[in-house]
């Protein structure tokens, strides 16, 4: 113990530590032979000043003295391919890491030692090196500050002409390595939250600012694949595997935006102009263009629901003044009235956080505009176009789907407020949406959506004009439409929309009068139609927990922000096909269950908010109804029994079937309902009890269909539910599922001895199955007269 102990205190001794630099110092060239020798005083260089670091300032004042950070610049020049390189930075990022005291990092970044172990000709070739020189780079960055960033720089003047840290960094920014790029990342931001102005000046300059450039088209880039993952031909086939592939390129994007968002957060006006300004003129622009103004299919251009899934996206995570109103000012400039004296007299107070006042937006909407083709040489008498001439221009544009069907001449946003698809109908709705809850939008700009702000106002009321005053009725009829003729539309899809129809209610309260009000209320009745359709289907014994568990999504849905809803919806909407196409396997039929319920659970809500103005909060379901078992079946006996229970078969039909693989054996038929639970036992007779039999077969009492076979009239057909809707429901696993995923549903033929027992066998599963349904009809029966008690009547 105490031999150890003293080796210990030897291993971090003054004395140890100079016989490791003096051997390392020995040292003439790195080689395949020594390399191990090298690594291991390398090592205990790191752990001992690592040690001194916390512990005794007389190793770091040795460390300092000996220059020992030479030796490390040193051996990566002596090394021939001995692959010393990674664990050198390695063990330099272990020992940067764990430095805690100014004066031990003032000293390690001085005398460019830092710099030439940066700059040196390091060969990536593909190997694992990269890891370690970007970890090394983040370690550095981690420990900098304002007082040690001038040791990392070199300037000449009053201008810094090299930074080897952010530049040599930046050569691993679109590396394909994820972890690398992220490290890069941070390394950025950590630079950039400590850069004084000369710094600042180098990072906007080119050709270093070329980096927010590329990082901008780079985001183009992926906008683009997430567009062709969206139009892939052959999503039909696999439509999991499509929204995999939309759900891996759109959090590419949502990263890169929130990075850009990061950088802006940094508040340095010339890093925020630089950054705002790529983003409009590289990204936002040339989307807006192409939304505004695609005449033809080009496949150089995105469809117009990237687009506006892009814009939405960017309004949402890096938002802004710049931004916003920017976007607002192209998307609404057919329908903008502007003073701009007016307006730039009243924002000129933002100019000088290094934000245009929107006049100056309006300028630059009018310069974007026209640089388009269709605008070459129609100049005014000052250089831009005037309003009327931008008036006809944007209102001549045609406008493109999302599947390049061309649209008729329209104005801007309006093509798509109005197009004949729902998913742009939705989308543009959306994209206002956002920018009316905006707190950056002008309040020049905001009477053009149907809004007013000020200032000092966090909140929009309604204006007397605007798109959302003026088209409220039309847009509202749109909205209705697509609920009234949702036989062809996914559940989903109509949650967003009575999304979108509560939003606009809430902004601008209006009844509903003819045309629209008899949407409304067919659109309730077919929902109320589809919901009690289900409980004749084979899946009404589980509709009261799906109202329970699809009530509280529907209501989370409704409720959500436009700022907190993931766009993500409209990509997962334009893809959406209907993919049933006649199945009428247990899985489809529940599918089918779960969606009449999620419409149903819609319209009580958006009959509630109509009529009372709030969303309901239960479901008004009752717990499960005391009701009598069946006859002489006790359910303590057979309706709690499972897979091999001990059960009696005094209330059992005697009768015979023949499994796959398996000859035909004497059985006994038990169907049994108690409350909302209801099963089918086939039990086989007890060896020693005559009375008793063994369970070997269980399958839900819902879903039977028992028919008898025309052509042996002794025979009763069964169809079992193979779908197990608890699992698929409890463990989160069916959100995403395949339908090829699915076993097909069983198959049952039972043998009775004669027609009358088949017959009978019949009509008792039937009665069993009815007393199951009229439990079930009982829970919901507050429910659906609590819906009837919310008729809307013209108003």
């Amino acid at each position: 113990m105490w031999h150890t102990f003293w080796r210990a205190v030897d291993r971090f001794s003054i004395e140890h530590f100079k016989s490791v630099i003096n051997e390392l110092r020995r040292i003439k060239v790195v080689n395949k032979q020594n390399m191990e020798l090298v690594m291991d005083l390398l090592q205990s260089i790191v752990e001992i000043v690592t040690y001194g670091d916390r512990q005794d300032p007389f190793i770091f004042e040795c460390f300092m003295e000996h220059q020992v950070l030479a030796e490390f610049v040193r051996i990566l020049k002596i090394s021939k391919n001995s692959k010393i390189e990674a664990p050198l930075l390695q063990y330099l990022s272990i020992l940067i890491q764990n430095m805690d005291s100014e004066h031990s990092i003032y000293y390690c970044f001085s005398n460019d030692y830092i710099n030439n172990i940066i700059s040196h000709p390091y060969i990536f070739d593909g190997g694992d090196l990269a890891p370690y020189y970007v970890s090394f780079l983040r370690a550095v960055s981690s420990k900098v500050n304002r007082d040690t960033l001038c040791l990392l720089v070199k300037v000449h003047g009053d201008a810094v002409v090299s930074f080897p840290l952010y530049t040599e960094a930046l050569r691993f920014a679109h590396h394909e390595e994820r972890m690398i790029k992220t490290a890069i990342r941070a390394l950025t931001l950590n630079i950039y939250h400590v850069s004084d102005v000369m710094v600042f000046r180098f990072i906007t300059t080119p050709p270093v600012s070329e980096y927010f450039s590329d990082l901008v088209y780079r985001l183009r880039d992926i906008c683009f694949h997430l567009d062709a993952c969206l139009h892939s031909r052959g999503r039909e086939m696999d439509m999991q595997k499509g929204r995999n592939s939309l759900i891996v390129e759109s959090d590419k994007v949502v990263d890169d935006l929130y990075y850009l968002k990061d950088i802006l957060s940094v508040g340095e006006p010339c890093l925020s102009r630089l950054v705002t300004e790529n983003l409009l003129d590289r990204l936002v622009f040339p989307i807006i263009m192409s939304l505004l103004a695609s005449k033809e299919n080009n496949e150089s251009e995105l469809s117009a629901i990237t687009s506006l899934y892009v814009l939405s996206l960017l309004l949402q995570v890096v938002g802004g003044r710049w931004i916003i109103n920017n976007v607002a000012g192209v998307i609404l400039y057919p329908l903008l009235t502007l003073n701009v004296r007016h307006l730039n007299e009243g924002n000129a107070s933002h100019e000088h956080n290094g934000v245009y006042p929107f006049s100056k937006h309006v300028n630059e909407v009018k310069r974007v505009m026209c640089s388009a083709p269709e605008c070459k040489g129609v100049e005014g008498n000052d250089g831009n176009y005037d309003d009327a001439h931008m008036a006809d221009f944007m209102s001549s544009f045609n406008v493109r789907s999302f599947n390049g069907d061309i649209y008729l001449k329209r104005d801007g946003i309006l093509a798509y407020i109005f197009s004949d698809h729902y998913v742009m109908l939705l989308a543009s709705l959306f994209l206002l949406l956002i920018l009316s809850e905006s707190k950056d939008l002008d309040c020049a700009v905001a009477p053009v959506i149907g809004l007013y702000k000020t200032d000092d106002e966090s909140t929009s009321k309604s204006a007397d004009g605007g798109i959302f005053i003026k088209f409220m009725p039309e847009i509202l009829n749109a909205l209705l439409k697509v609920l009234a003729f949702q036989q062809s539309l996914s559940a989903m899809t109509l949650w967003h929309t009575g999304w979108c129809f509560l939003k606009l209610l809430s902004i601008h309260r209006v009844g509903l009068h003819g045309d629209n009000l008899h949407l409304f209320n067919t659109s309730c009745k077919q929902s109320r139609e589809g919901f009690l359709k289900e409980l004749d289907g084979i899946w009404f014994d589980h509709i009261p927990n799906a109202l329970r568990s699809q009530w509280a999504s529907c209501k989370r849905v409704l409720e959500e922000s436009s700022q907190h809803k993931d766009p993500l919806f409209l990509l997962e909407l334009a893809l959406h096909r209907q993919s049933i196409n006649g199945e009428t396997s247990s899985y489809f039929a529940w599918q089918g269950m779960i969606d009449a319920v999620k419409v149903f659970i819609l319209h009580i809500q958006l009959k509630s908010y109509i009529s009372k103005g709030v969303l309901v909060e239960n479901p008004l379901l009752l717990g499960s109804p005391t009701t009598n078992d069946s006859g002489a079946i006790h359910a303590s006996d057979v309706s709690n029994a499972s897979f091999g229970s001990d059960v009696s078969l005094e209330s059992g039909a005697p009768c015979r079937i023949a499994f796959s693989n398996s000859e035909i054996r004497d059985i006994y038929l038990i169907p049994v309902a108690s409350g909302m639970a209801g099963k089918l036992l086939l039990a086989e007779k007890h060896p020693f009890r005559s009375h008793r039999g063994v369970v070997i077969a269980i399958a839900p009492l819902a879903g039977l269909s028992p028919k008898i076979d025309e052509e042996h009239p002794s025979w009763l057909r069964l169809q079992i539910r193979e779908f197990d809707a608890e699992f698929y429901t409890n463990s989160g696993n069916g959100k995403h599922l395949n339908p090829s995923d699915h076993v097909t549903d069983g198959r049952w033929t039972i043998g009775f001895p004669n027609k009358k027992a088949c017959e009978s066998a019949k009509l008792t599963i039937m009665s069993e199955i009815t007393k199951q349904r009229s439990a079930v009809e009982y829970i919901l029966a507050p429910l659906l007269q609590y819906d009837l008690g919310l008729a809307v009547t013209d108003t």
